[in-house]
Order: structure tokens, then C-alpha cells, then sequence
């Protein structure tokens, strides 16, 4: 078993980034320019983060049976967090439903992470390596840098936002 503190502390960094923007996006009303910034700054954070994420430590961590089930449940919730931050962005972020869909997703996302930092990445240390670390190391930062250049904030169109 390597040192997973350095991995785990990376990530947990970055959630505790994603929180004060979640915060700060809850201090915010109707459609003003903070909150379309605050929104597309933690869009491009969750988007490039997960996908990371995915590529650094989920890969690794499929590939050892004991964890498939948990790395599985946590890429799915990836995709959910991924389709409601879409629905966030195709809605009108000055009607009163937009927040009542920011709330939601808020609540959504932060169950994620705490279940990440709480059980999942306890888990996930017991079956890694120093080349999983290292592995993990240099794909990590390279990778989220990329996705957040790419992050798009609005795939969908405002029609197609969920009612």
C-alpha cells in the first residue's frame, strides 16, 4: 500500500473549492452577472475535475476487482452531475425554478463528495500502489487543465431544459 495522502488531499482540495462556489452561487439572484460568471467558473470546475478524476484515479481503481462497485456508482453520479449542470445551464437563470434546480443539484453534488472523501477514497487507499500513485500523479493536473480549457457551459439549448 503507497501513501495515498498526496492524491486524496488533491482531490479534496479541489471539493472544497467546488463548495465555497456552490456557497457563493447560493448568496446569488436572479440573472445577474455574478451568478452566470460564479455558474460557469463552477462548470468548468466540476466538468474538468471529474473528468480527471475519472482518467487518474477511477481508471485505476476498475482495474481492482474489490473497488469496481464503488468506482462504478461514482462515475455514474459523474454523469447525473454532468446532465443536471446542462439542465442548469438551458434554464433561465432569472426565473424563480432556476434556484429551486440550483438547491437540488447543491444538495446532489455535496452528497457525492462526501460519500467520495468519506467512503469511497478510504476504500480506494487500501488497494494502491506507488505506480498507481505515480500514475495518478502525472495524469491528474495534466488532464484537468485540458478538460477545463474544452469545458463547454451550455450544450443544450434553453428548450430543452427539464421543466
Amino acid at each position: 500500500m503507497a501513501d495515498t495522502k498526496e492524491i486524496f488531499d488533491r482531490l479534496k482540495k479541489d471539493h472544497d473549492r467546488h463548495r465555497e462556489l456552490l456557497d457563493k452561487l447560493m448568496e446569488t439572484s436572479g440573472e445577474s452577472e455574478e451568478r452566470e460568471q460564479l455558474f460557469t467558473e463552477l462548470t468548468k470546475e466540476l466538468k474538468s475535475h471529474a473528468a480527471a478524476e475519472e482518467q487518474a484515479l477511477y481508471s485505476t481503481m476498475l482495474r481492482k476487482p474489490p473497488t469496481t462497485g464503488e468506482t462504478r456508482h461514482s462515475v455514474a453520479e459523474h454523469h447525473e452531475i454532468e446532465e443536471a449542470l446542462n439542465d442548469l445551464a438551458a434554464s433561465d437563470m432569472g426565473a424563480g425554478g432556476w434556484m429551486t434546480k440550483f438547491k437540488s443539484f447543491d444538495h446532489q453534488y455535496r452528497h457525492h463528495i462526501d460519500e467520495e472523501e468519506e467512503d469511497h477514497f478510504p476504500d480506494f487507499a487500501e488497494y494502491l500502489d506507488e505506480k498507481d500513485m505515480e500514475h495518478m500523479r502525472s495524469v491528474f493536473d495534466r488532464r484537468k487543465k485540458e478538460e477545463k480549457a474544452e469545458a463547454e457551459v451550455t450544450p443544450e439549448k434553453k428548450e430543452d431544459a427539464k421543466e
